[in-house]
């Protein structure tokens, strides 16, 4: 099984989102974290229900971000959260979830996610990316400490391909998050930066 979590960014796709989303489920990626920070909780909904169920036909997971009343309402028992969004959650929320994932950016924001329920999280940004122009990557370093902090699995993110994925898993991770490479590659490259 793949250890690849995709990010979603419908912005960077060149072919219809939906599309590309099958496309990329067909793969089997570990998971598809729907990502869409500048939608309204009505339209990331609307996308949502019809990612779940490109995701259900694959038998790939699907896993919604921020929205929790959303992920609620579609029956979804998958959320990644931002920190800040993880630290207002209720217990009563956070029950109705199998799966919460937090991201942070430092050893200190990985312990606190843990001791707030997260199951895994995302640390980053690791190396250089388009995403975070001008902000100087965290590094194998920061992403060893990170790892090495707490007792979840850690997923890096930034930056991440094909070609950097053996020194992510090295430094401890359980694997990479792969956003604009799965969102704007030429279709025939999906496998390689999935199943690398």
């Amino acid at each position: 099984m793949s250890d690849i979590i995709c990010v979603t960014n419908r912005k960077l796709c060149k072919e219809d989102f939906l599309t590309r989303i099958e496309s990329i489920a067909a793969m089997h990626p570990k998971a598809v974290i729907l990502r869409e920070k500048d939608l309204t909780e009505a339209e990331y909904t609307q996308l949502a229900e019809r990612v779940m169920e490109i995701c259900r036909r694959y038998g790939t997971q699907c896993i919604l971000h921020t929205f929790i009343n959303a992920a609620v309402k579609l029956g979804c028992d998958s959320i990644h959260l931002p920190l800040p969004v993880l630290r207002q959650a209720s217990g009563e929320d956070k029950a109705k979830f199998r799966i919460i994932g937090c991201s942070c950016h430092s050893p200190e924001e990985a312990r606190e996610a843990e001791s707030l329920g997260a199951g895994y999280i995302t640390a980053g940004h690791v190396f250089a990316t388009d995403c975070k122009k001008g902000l100087p990557p965290r590094g194998l370093e920061f992403l060893r400490q990170v790892c090495s902090t707490v007792d979840i699995p850690v997923y890096a993110i930034g930056g991440i391909s094909a070609e950097n994925m053996d020194d992510v898993r090295k430094a401890g991770a359980a694997g990479g998050c792969i956003m604009s490479g799965l969102m704007n590659c030429p279709k025939e490259n999906l496998r390689e930066s999935i199943m690398n």
